[in-house]
């Protein structure tokens, strides 16, 4: 999806302006359902969740990393005797594609969604309560909605489902035999394989691969009597390996499911685990130790070999695993715990991969040996490349200890911290290379190479490219690895304060001035916002400037889109932030309100339960509208200045709307 929609669309979204901002949005209508119409205790059966998605508009699924941004749909079920939940609820053909605002993989449906909860059934009648709440985004108008249903299944009495008050003219029985497996997407698995298959290349250059090569096709010239036999082996040979590692992962897909890999990737004690195995993985590739598989395993293997024919290529391939384990083990756990992040059979593809990498070169060269002259002689870089690995393998570590630290919110990795801790080991990689630290198993160097010198000056050059992310810098290069802006012990930046003071007049400012003040937060492009209305309007009538709404979400694309795209235009960005007093209020933030304060919505007849409900319920009761974002421009009446505005990513038109406005509230 292109979110950056062209000029002219966005003119002609402001001419239909009118249309748009007089009518509450429903763009996914649901009903919800049982798979199956006959069912007794005992029977599996699924709750089907389904949505007609109005056209141009999206919905967020629940398949991809919550912590990127949107809103994933989620669901409540609420437990009785009658039924047991059989694991999560699932989507059915969710798209995947890469979002440039959110930085990452995000999953959403459009036209028509489809998710899944398999249930036990233990006793009838059988009840099915709940709630769920889901985000939809339209590409096409900017805008965003927040959405939040019940539904209530009773079979053996009153059957109802409830979803955005539509309510089906007539119930379909689905065919429970129907494929609920969601379709994984292809993209995602093409990255696991070649990052595996870049592992498997990886791999071949340690110190325990790298020399078995020479030896392997010294077996097979031997016990090959023509060069079609010799060529025939060493294909089986090669088809082997691959079969021994894809085993592997297809074993890791059966010992925890497809399914659940993801969510154990997400589980904080999961994180914790990989986070230990990969730093043990890196402490045994920087020489203190080797990972050794029993001896025993590996003559028993070694003695099948001799058998010869397909049999002995077998347990040649088998050899070749287990003799290497110690160099290849730490790749291949790391792999394993990568592809588990995925999720689905990612594990087997990463095998795959890998496998495939590592076997192309001994079944090539098996089958025509005299290439083996144009082979490198071993040596001391098998060590510096295993080395190496032991490094990047100890920074990916820190990356799960994050994720578990993120999940607790605990804020003893934040993300000053891991960059200080990435700097301290990509530092210590460069001056490795640079010859200036030697390791256990390290030979002595006459000289540097040339080679590793440009490796060891772009190892440095980028140690220092992260120093800034010390004091704030966003550091896009790796983004994806470092916890939010946010999430830091000077979310403004160490030394620099990023809010600057609204200017004001010249008068002494009163004791209730400074009180406001100190209840203003670090908005958007360096903006002072504040977030409780009542707050922001009284300041606005104090220091005599009109008041700014924009309503939004933590998780609205859009809404990042006008302040990243369209706030940080000069001219709109020196008008907000002199002539206006803003309020930012978040229409999905889940903190719970007050028992007090908690009410029944006169307009939509839904219950007031989060903070994000107050600012719903306040945007759709007073200016009839439920997307976002919406900004609104009020004088000290409370009266609109101006029309209210949406996505609009025409910073020109948007500055104009804002002098308008200005020179209204100054008549």
């Amino acid at each position: 999806m292109n979110k950056r929609i062209t000029f002219l669309v966005s003119l002609l979204f402001a001419l239909c302006l009118n249309v748009v901002t007089g009518q509450i949005q429903e763009p996914a209508k649901w009903t919800v359902e049982l798979s199956k119409k006959d069912i007794k205790v005992g029977d599996k059966v699924d709750v089907v969740f389904k949505a007609v998605i109005d056209k141009s508009w999206h919905l967020y699924s629940n398949d991809f990393d919550a912590e990127l941004g949107p809103i994933l749909i989620s669901f409540q079920f609420e437990a009785n005797s009658s039924y047991e939940k059989d694991g999560d609820v699932k989507p059915i053909n969710s798209h995947k594609e890469f979002d440039e605002v959110w930085e990452g993989e995000v999953s959403y449906f459009e036209n028509e969604a489809e998710l899944r909860q398999t249930i036990l059934v233990k006793e009838l009648p059988l009840k099915v309560k709940g709630i769920f709440e889901f985000q939809s985004c339209s590409d096409e108008t900017g805008m965003c909605v927040m959405g939040d249903d019940d539904f209530d299944l009773n079979v053996g009495g009153a059957s109802k489902a409830v979803a955005n008050k539509v309510t089906p003219e007539k119930k379909k029985v689905l065919d429970n035999t129907e494929d609920t497996e969601q379709e994984e997407e292809k993209g995602s698995y093409w990255s696991i394989f070649f990052l595996s298959f870049i592992g498997g290349l990886a791999a071949l250059l340690t110190p325990c691969v790298f020399p078995m090569i020479p030896m392997t096709v010294s077996f097979f010239t031997k016990q090959s009597k023509t060069k079609a036999a010799g060529i025939r082996n060493a294909i089986q040979y090669g088809l082997f390996i691959i079969l021994i590692y894809v085993v592997l992962g297809w074993l890791v897909v059966l010992l925890f499911g497809a399914d659940s890999l993801n969510a154990l990737s997400t589980n904080h004690w999961f994180n914790l685990i990989f986070f230990l195995l990969l730093v043990v993985f890196a402490i045994s590739f920087l020489g203190a130790f080797e990972i050794m598989l029993p001896t025993s395993w590996i003559n028993k293997a070694d003695s099948g070999v001799d058998k010869g024919g397909i049999i002995g290529s077998f347990f040649m391939a088998l050899t070749l695993a287990l003799v290497s384990f110690s160099c290849t083990g730490p790749i291949v756990g790391s792999l394993l715990v990568t592809a588990a992040s995925d999720g689905g059979i990612a594990p087997l593809v990463g095998m795959f991969g890998f496998a495939l990498a590592l076997a192309l070169p001994f079944a090539l060269f098996a089958a025509f040996p005299g290439y083996l002259n144009s082979l490198p002689k071993s040596g001391g870089w098998l060590n510096s490349v295993k080395v190496v690995l032991g490094f990047l393998e100890l920074a990916l570590a820190f990356k799960f200890l994050s994720n578990a630290d993120l999940v607790l919110d605990l804020h003893l990795l934040e993300r000053e911290v891991y960059i200080a801790i990435w700097i301290a080991i990509f530092g210590a990689l460069g001056f490795y290379l640079l010859g200036k630290i030697r390791l256990p198993h390290d030979s002595p160097m006459e000289f540097l190479p040339v080679s590793r010198l440009l490796m060891g000056l772009f190892v440095l050059s980028f140690t220092i490219y992260m120093i800034p992310g010390l004091w704030g810098a966003p550091l896009k290069l790796i983004s994806a690895f470092p916890p939010p802006m946010e999430y830091s012990e000077s979310p403004e930046g160490v030394g620099n304060r990023s809010r600057q003071a609204i200017n004001v007049s010249s008068v002494p400012v009163s004791d209730e001035q400074k009180m406001l003040e100190d209840k203003m937060h670090v908005g958007p492009q360096g903006l002072s916002v504040f977030h409780e209305y009542d707050e922001a309007l009284a300041y606005a009538k104090l220091i005599n400037k009109p008041l700014f709404i924009d309503f939004t979400g933590k998780a609205c694309v859009n809404c990042r889109q006008m302040e990243i795209n369209v706030w940080s235009d000069p001219d709109v960005n020196s008008l907000m932030r002199n002539d206006y007093v803003v309020v930012a209020l978040y229409v999905d933030f889940k903190k719970d309100l007050p028992k007090e304060e908690q009410y029944v919505s006169e307009t939509t007849g839904k219950k007031i339960k989060t903070i994000g409900n107050k600012w719903s319920d306040f945007q759709i009761s007073r200016y009839k509208i439920n997307s976002q974002p919406y900004y609104v421009i009020l004088d000290h009446t409370e009266e609109q200045l101006v029309k209210p505005k949406g996505y609009d990513p025409d910073s020109k038109s948007y500055a104009e709307w804002l002098r308008v406005a200005k020179q209204n509230f100054s008549k």
